[in-house]
């Protein structure tokens, strides 16, 4: 069995959507750090996206830990021309499309952005080939809300919109093991 470790990048303090934007994480807190990385796994594998705030993230919680090179696929979704605006920007500028985005989540795609299945058309088959590559292994993968929700879709057999319920907060766990057949979850936003 290979075990996922779902971590989500520390706080960035932005107000807005914030997608592929290199925005950076606010690492401060070195107590919940401290507490996050006694709780992970020593010898598993250790994998973030290619920005900035999950980089750092996943070196704050490195130790000793096998560092796999960043992973393109696990960035958050692309926002597109949303990226950078607040909420109440984008329902004003977009309410239709914005309101579909939320409530249908599946191929309503932000203007110039990715859908929620486009999304996990680029993330699903990393994440397979990674659990191939490193069968019965642990992997802590440092990431974001919209690519860890992809997963808890997958792993609890659930619609997007009902995956979209779940929150996952900043320096959370979500643990969820794959068995060569099926998924399943253990803990979702678990806070050590």
């Amino acid at each position: 069995m290979t075990t996922w470790w779902w971590v989500r990048h520390g706080p960035t303090h932005e107000n807005s959507f914030v997608g592929w934007r290199d925005v950076p994480a606010d690492l401060s807190d070195t107590a919940q750090i401290a507490r996050l990385n006694e709780h992970l796994p020593k010898e598993a594998l250790l994998v973030s996206s290619d920005l900035s705030r999950s980089i750092a993230t996943a070196d704050a919680i490195a130790g000793g830990r096998t560092r796999l090179p960043h992973a393109q696929p696990l960035r958050e979704f692309n926002f597109g021309d949303w990226d950078g605006l607040t909420f109440d920007q984008v329902t004003t500028r977009d309410p239709d499309l914005s309101r579909a985005y939320w409530e249908t989540p599946g191929d309503v795609a932000p203007p110039n952005g990715e859908s929620w299945n486009m999304a996990a058309t680029r993330i699903n088959p990393y994440v397979d080939g990674m659990a191939r590559k490193h069968q019965g292994r642990h992997i802590i993968a440092v990431a974001h809300f919209g690519v860890i929700l992809t997963q808890v879709q997958r792993a609890l057999g659930v619609s997007a919109y009902q995956a979209v319920s779940h929150k996952i907060d900043n320096l959370s766990i979500t643990r969820l093991h794959w068995d060569g057949a099926r998924w399943r979850a253990d803990a979702i936003n678990h806070i050590p």
